[in-house]
């Protein structure tokens, strides 16, 4: 009630002086306007009498005088006229100019003296008066004066009459404005925030749901306030959440990784070190939509493996920054607070030239690096001027990490995947103190193929610079100590899979990345199932249908995507009975369209979808439908929850996250897993269906499998791959990298060299 009082009586006195300051400047220019229309009539009249009243000075004839300035007695506001002689004697007068008019004004003799028309005003008892003299000549010389009086009362009663209205408009504006300030604070101040109050109150008892419902008015005025209301209400959920899992698991004897364990966790084990996370890509980007800035989050799964751990630690992301506005949304250090609704840890943007992004990340990363790891049919490429921009740009993004860690006292880094293999030791090298990993996303191949790279010792001197090396799986931690034992003078550790070199010791470990891992994922804010209607799927999808498989990838020839589409071809020849009711949705994102064979295979996949489609068509129903864009997760998790089966044929992977994160959506313990034998994920995934995505016919029979499975032996597999996946989830991976690097233990370099007694 105490604001709202302040409010009217703000809005009040604003609003009468604001009334009063426009009254005070309106009276002002009225009574200029009249003034001038009044002067401009009497020196009108003045100077018409001024050239007869001039002849009749010259004859003395008072008469004459007398008649000609009374025919002018009886006009409006005309007080008098007065003619006077040289010495200021009266010589005509109008009958009803007053006596006291009579008297010469000084306006009358400076009228003389300057020999042009003078103005003036004066009161004459309650009424103002304006007096317009002009001089009278002969042959030049001024013989007297000629005045006109006017009664210019009338003036003050127009500017009493001014004030009068506005007092009058300011009371009715004063009732308005108290009226609708009254309805303005109850309808959009007190009732929100009344409506918000109780939403507080359900929220803490927790019967509210995930956000406040109110209107559009409503949120416009209090948006602000709702968006960090809204912030706190999901960090009080998920604090909540997280206690009752705590207390779950406590109760049931489980140890599941969460985000608050992992939180903690890293609050115990880093203690003051600061983290610092280096990647190519960055984990927000912003571009412009016109002429706004928008914030998007790129489609990768290394930002959603790390973004929880830069959360739980308050560190620092180091990237490249992409999007076309990114360079407006940092500071003069290139820095910025994210995520944008509510801020947990820095991104320190790194900018690359055209030719730098060119040569190091589509030249020898993706078109080097990238197939000679996958070996997958495709011959990489590598390039002198490629390997020069490569080094180039993992010294500027070293550069940008050292300068980051400035303050920071024993640091610890994580470098993320191929495009900075020779970063690790571009660091160790100026900060010997920071505790330095890389995890390397992608397989590390054998020997003989890795041998191909015309630079391979510099590219493993500069892993080897790290405390720590991290893979996907053994087979990889094996084929990279076999690469290093046969290419760099170097001990091997087998026992400890450690490699000894230049006296540094460098552990290699296999760490399974994954996904988070929810129980209720798909549930509403109301607690029910949020299962979506697959009917409503293909009625927006265009099509028919029965059966729905779902297939995620980036378009890459490592995926398998033509392999899969040829053994859907087979299934619907093998198995008739399922065209017009099987349709298989393939969401394919565009990737690295800069380079001719990602060109090239978009082009050979979209064919391959045209003839498959023409070849069974009916209707309605088409078998195959291709999404080329780039989707959300939550876009994608429609797919992974309604879909019968998803299929994974990946030639050659690291782990691929898309089995794990339709092994997550799966809260139902239903739809079938058809999984490539050769991604790492098949190492963990055991209960999916394991095919090899070159047999056609059996990849053809799996989908077969997939739809006739039992229910119950469905929903057996799910759930134990959902163990495996809750179990072994993205959290749990952070928490073992991030222990066993703080764990490791830093040597001085001239101890370690006494210790081992050898330099290489």
């Amino acid at each position: 009630m105490r604001i709202s009082l302040r409010l009217i009586v703000a809005l009040a006195v604003a609003a009468t002086l604001v009334s009063f300051l426009f009254a005070y400047y309106q009276v002002r220019a009225e009574k200029r306007s009249l003034r001038i229309d009044l002067e401009r009539r009497a020196e009108l009249l003045a100077e018409s009498l001024q050239q007869s009243v001039e002849p009749l000075m010259g004859q003395n004839s008072r008469r004459s005088l007398q008649r000609l300035v009374s025919r002018f007695g009886n006009r409006a506001e005309l007080a008098g006229i007065a003619v006077y002689g040289e010495n200021g004697e009266l010589l005509a007068a109008t009958p009803n100019l007053q006596p006291e008019l009579r008297v010469p004004r000084p306006a009358i003799e400076s009228a003389k003296k300057a020999n042009q028309g003078v103005n003036e005003y004066f009161r004459q008892g309650q009424s103002l008066m304006e007096v317009y003299a002009v001089p009278l000549h002969r042959e030049d010389q001024v013989i007297g004066a000629l005045a006109v009086f006017h009664d210019a009362t009338y003036i003050e009663s127009q500017s009493k009459e001014i004030w009068r209205r506005t007092l009058l408009h300011v009371f009715v504006q004063m009732l308005v404005i108290i009226f609708v300030t009254v309805l303005v604070v109850r309808w959009s101040i007190v009732g929100p925030i009344a409506r918000m109050a109780a939403w507080m109150r359900e929220l803490r008892t927790g019967r509210a749901p995930p956000r406040p419902v109110m209107p559009s008015g409503d949120a416009d005025l209090l948006r602000p306030l709702a968006q960090e209301v809204t912030h706190l209400a999901r960090s009080l959920t998920a604090a909540r959440a997280s206690a009752e899992e705590e207390a779950r698991l406590r109760e049931s004897g489980e140890s599941l990784w969460t985000a608050e364990r992992l939180r903690i966790h890293l609050q115990s084990k880093l203690e003051e070190n600061a983290l610092y996370a280096i990647s190519n890509r960055e984990p927000y980007e912003h571009v412009f939509r016109g002429k706004e800035i928008v914030t998007m989050v790129p489609a990768s799964g290394l930002v959603t493996a790390l973004e929880p751990v830069l959360e739980a630690c308050h560190g620092t992301w180091i990237a490249q920054g992409t999007g076309d506005a990114d360079r407006e949304t940092v500071d003069e250090h290139d820095r910025l607070r994210v995520p944008p609704q509510d801020p947990q840890y820095t991104l320190r943007r790194v900018w690359l030239t055209k030719e730098e992004e060119a040569g190091y990340y589509f030249g020898f990363a993706n078109e080097g690096l990238w197939p000679l790891c996958h070996i997958a049919h495709n011959r990489p490429i590598f390039r002198a001027e490629d390997f020069h921009y490569y080094q180039q740009v993992n010294q500027k993004f070293a550069k940008a990490a050292l300068e980051e860690m400035t303050e920071a006292r024993q640091p610890l880094v994580l470098v993320q995947d191929y495009h900075f293999a020779l970063l690790p030791r571009l660091i160790k090298q100026k900060r010997p103190d920071a505790r330095v990993a890389i995890f390397w996303h992608i397989p590390w191949p054998n020997p003989e193929a890795f041998g191909i790279c015309p630079w391979q010792r510099e590219l493993l001197d500069g892993l080897l610079g790290a405390d720590l090396i991290g893979f996907q799986i053994q087979s990889h931690c094996n084929n990279f100590l076999e690469t290093v034992d046969r290419t760099l003078e170097s001990r091997i550790d087998w026992e400890r899979f450690a490699v000894s070199r230049r006296n540094h010791s460098t552990l290699v470990r296999p760490f399974p990345i994954s996904v988070a891992f929810s129980e209720n994922a798909t549930r509403s804010s109301d607690g029910n199932p949020g299962w979506p209607d697959r009917s409503a799927l293909f009625r927006d999808l265009g099509v028919e249908g029965a059966f729905l498989g779902i297939g995620v990838d980036r378009i890459d020839y490592t995926k398998g995507i033509p392999e899969r589409l040829r053994g859907i071809e087979r299934f619907l020849e093998k198995y008739p009975a399922y065209q017009g009711q099987f349709t298989f949705v393939q969401i394919a994102a565009p990737s690295r369209s800069h380079i001719r064979r990602y060109r090239e295979l978009q082009s050979e996949i979209e064919s391959e979808v045209d003839r498959i489609n023409f070849k069974f068509r009916k209707g309605h129903w088409q078998p195959i439908i291709l999404l080329k864009r780039h989707h959300s997760h939550r876009e994608i998790e429609q797919f992974y929850r309604a879909a019968h089966l998803c299929v994974v044929t990946s030639l050659h992977d690291g782990m691929n996250l898309v089995a794990k994160e339709f092994v997550a959506a799966r809260d139902d313990e239903q739809g079938v897993l058809i999984l490539s034998r050769f991604t790492g994920a098949a190492r963990e995934l055991r209960d999916a269906l394991i095919v090899n995505p070159y047999d056609t016919e059996q990849l053809a029979d799996c989908i077969r499998t997939a739809l006739e499975m039992d229910p119950e032996e469905r929903r057996a597999r799910m759930r134990r791959m959902r163990e495996v996946v809750k179990d072994h989830n993205i959290y749990r991976w952070a928490a073992s990298l991030i222990t066993e690097l703080a764990d490791i233990r830093l040597e001085k370099p001239q101890a370690a060299k006494v210790a081992r007694g050898f330099v290489c």
